[in-house]
């Protein structure tokens, strides 16, 4: 049986590799993407089975990946791999095409089977996020009622203002996500700003009433 031909697509280099290494002899990455627009550009060229992307990259993220290759490139199935387990990122991605969503705590092996299980026609979830596809597309729609004050953030938003609601500083934010301290503070400035608060304590206050996080 032929290994799966994979384009990675992650605005992180550092974890490009890492997941490159753990995929090998497994499947073959056959390219690898930074941004939306580079990862389209490699599907593109190079056909693969499989597009392994991320939700939160430039360009659009994960959905403007799909939203582009969807009808134009039928045989290639996406899956997504991304530290946000937000369930309106889950049917967000869903909806768009992509037949599965694991998160990056998922294990070596287990990535890697989840890849041929794609590749292979199959749907693939972490088993927290199932429970939200299926939701979704039992009652026709998202499973749970969208905030108006929070969709108005952007995904990169969202997920600083995750973090900052379970007590992360900022550096540690950083850390988490691989960006600076100075993306991380532009982030919640702009969340204050479209949520109209006035510091981080209003901000975790916000968060903790709406059970964010």
């Amino acid at each position: 049986m032929s290994r799966p031909r994979v384009v990675l697509a992650d605005d992180h280099a550092l974890f490009r590799a890492g997941v490159r290494g753990e995929l090998a002899g497994h499947v073959d990455v056959v390219g690898e993407a930074a941004d939306a627009e580079s990862a389209i550009a490699a599907a593109r060229e190079l056909r693969p089975d499989v597009v392994l992307l991320d939700v939160h990259m430039l360009g659009g993220g994960g959905v403007a990946v799909v939203d582009a290759l969807r009808d134009e490139l039928p045989e290639v199935r996406f899956l997504a791999l991304s530290v946000s387990d937000d369930p309106a990122d889950v049917i967000e991605l869903v909806s768009a095409g992509a037949r599965g969503y694991v998160t990056k705590s998922i294990g070596a092996a287990e990535l890697a089977d989840a890849v041929r299980r794609v590749a292979d026609g199959d749907a693939v979830f972490s088993p927290r996020l199932a429970g939200f596809v299926l939701d979704a597309f039992a009652r026709g729609g998202p499973p749970v009622e969208v905030d108006p004050e929070l969709a108005q953030l952007t995904p990169r938003e969202r997920e600083v203002l995750r973090h900052i609601a379970r007590g992360y500083l900022y550096k540690e934010v950083a850390n988490a996500l691989g960006i600076s301290v100075k993306t991380v503070e532009t982030h919640v400035s702009a969340v204050l700003r479209k949520l109209q608060l006035s510091n981080r304590h209003q901000l975790s206050r916000w968060a903790a009433e709406r059970r964010v996080g």
